[in-house]
């Protein structure tokens, strides 16, 4: 493949490497905050999961749901400890002690350095709710709600920007599902309300719960039909499982998002054109992740309990893989694609896991996350790389590699991102780079392992690690390196301090 910093995508928006919080599971509870572990502080925040967030690298949590936002009363979970009531939670069926809410979701992520994105609930309550919410996390003071924040202990407001407008209210499962027409109703009225308050908030209106409901686009285009002028955002939700395919079919999963993220758009787009409207939609790509889906039980949940460990997935090379392909394929499409949220940050099909009084370790996909979370910086370059193909059930013929690149203008540093799909074959990589001449390697790493099906676990969290791929050489304006089977692969090119001139 050939890059040229003439030839670009889009600048990459950090909240691309966003990632998201529910109360499911073990997410909150024993995950983000244990009080009496170890490692917590006076707030409960367990300082172990704070410090590999921070190293991961995300930009933007949502949080409180998912499934759970729909049937979730704000309010429960403000307040002094003692007064905040017990509550079954029915997406989930466990017990909610409501001991973590708004203000602690809001100081966490102060600690962890990431933008809060908040959903409010339109499965179980509406416009007056959202309302509410927004006044007690935003208003400055003076108000009932803004006056209560101050005596629950927060004296500045929160000042969240992103706002998601409900959670996949077309899936039959949610609570308070409802018609495209009826939630696009109700997404433009709350998201009209929201705006009077304050115009600067970017909204995200409920696409489909994933490109396998029989709805998918005429969901999108029902409820755009609806909101396309109150909204910033459409979301796109969708789950990769290992476990129904083949590895080679598996390995090709970021195909899909990327015509899922096509379809997506020619609908936003189709809508907007039929209305003759100046607005060009951005997507929020607010769930993506492998989930061994098939794996999961629901009637497994058993009696009301709190924080049972739920769909904790361990995952493995090819897993990781996979994240890395899925990250690309977004940044790719980043002059369309403004938020992307990996579900869920801890425990529950996370990156990162965690043993209650125990210790919290890095998980395979946390590597590709955190690589391109801290060197995919600047502009997307457009790269068009040739390579031979594999065919696939459902797919079609997928290319052995799937990369990218960025240009960081203000640094000259250049990242490459790359995936090699083939589980059997090397693939030998000549990217031309003619048009940064001057630079150097200075990092090539390779995350890979003689058996793909290969763990991080508590006992061995490190079994698994990118490391130095000594496979690589530059000269001539070429640079060439070898990328094993089903592997994740960063190269980094730098100006040579030796050679550069300052214009």
């Amino acid at each position: 493949m050939t890059l040229d910093p003439a030839y670009r995508v889009a600048a990459v928006d950090s909240r691309l490497f966003g990632s998201f919080a529910e109360h499911m599971g073990r997410c909150v509870y024993t995950g983000l905050h244990e009080p009496g572990h170890p490692t917590a502080d006076d707030r409960g925040f367990r300082g172990d999961v704070l410090e590999l967030v921070r190293e991961m690298g995300p930009t933007i949590v949502r949080y409180p749901g998912g499934n759970f936002v729909s049937g979730y009363r704000w309010e429960d979970g403000v307040g002094p400890l003692e007064d905040r009531p017990r509550r079954l939670d029915l997406a989930w069926r466990s017990i909610e002690p409501n001991t973590f809410g708004v203000d602690e979701f809001a100081a966490w992520c102060i600690e962890a350095g990431v933008e809060p994105m908040m959903a409010v609930n339109l499965g179980t309550r509406g416009v007056a709710e959202a309302l509410d919410l927004l006044e007690y996390c935003n208003h400055p003071g003076g108000t009932l709600l803004s006056d209560l924040r101050r005596k629950n202990g927060v004296e500045q407001p929160h000042g969240v920007r992103v706002w998601c407008l409900g959670n996949e209210l077309d899936g039959p499962w949610q609570i308070g599902h409802k018609s495209a027409a009826q939630y696009g109703r109700l997404a433009a009225e709350t998201a009209r309300a929201m705006r009077r308050m304050d115009p600067d908030l970017e909204l995200v209106a409920c696409g489909s719960s994933n490109t396998a409901m029989p709805t998918f686009a005429t969901w999108e285009a029902t409820v755009l039909e609806e909101c396309y002028e109150s909204v910033d955002y459409v979301s796109l939700h969708n789950y990769y499982d290992p476990l129904i395919q083949s590895r080679e079919d598996f390995l090709a999963s970021a195909v899909d998002l990327d015509r899922a993220i096509d379809a997506l758009v020619a609908t936003a787009d189709h809508v907007g054109a039929r209305l003759k409207s100046q607005r060009r939609l951005r997507l929020s790509v607010d769930e993506w992740n492998v989930w061994y889906q098939s794996a999961w039980d629901e009637t497994s949940m058993g009696d009301w309990v709190e924080a049972r460990r739920l769909i904790e997935d361990e995952y493995d090379v090819t897993d990781a893989a996979v994240v890395g392909s899925l990250l690309i394929t977004l940044l790719n499409h980043a002059d369309r694609v403004g938020i992307a949220c990996q579900a869920q940050l801890v425990n529950v099909i996370a990156p990162i896991r965690t043993e209650p009084g125990g210790p919290a370790w890095r998980q395979t996909i946390f590597h590709p996350f955190a690589q391109a979370a801290a060197l995919a910086r600047g502009t997307v370059l457009r790269v068009e790389p040739t390579c031979p193909t594999y065919p696939t059930t459902g797919l079609g013929d997928v290319p052995f590699l799937h990369a990218t690149a960025t240009h960081d203008e203000e640094t000259g540093a250049v990242t490459i991102l790359a995936v090699n799909r083939s589980t059997t074959e090397q693939l030998d990589l000549t990217v031309h780079v003619r048009a940064f001449p001057g630079h150097r390697v200075t990092m090539c790493s390779t995350l890979s392992a003689s058996d793909p099906a290969s763990r991080n676990t508590a006992a061995t969290p490190d079994a698994v690690l990118p490391r130095a791929n000594p496979d690589v050489q530059l000269g001539d304006g070429r640079l060439q390196v070898a990328l094993p089977p089903v592997t994740w692969n960063v190269v980094r090119l730098e100006p040579d301090a030796r050679t550069s001139t300052t214009p």
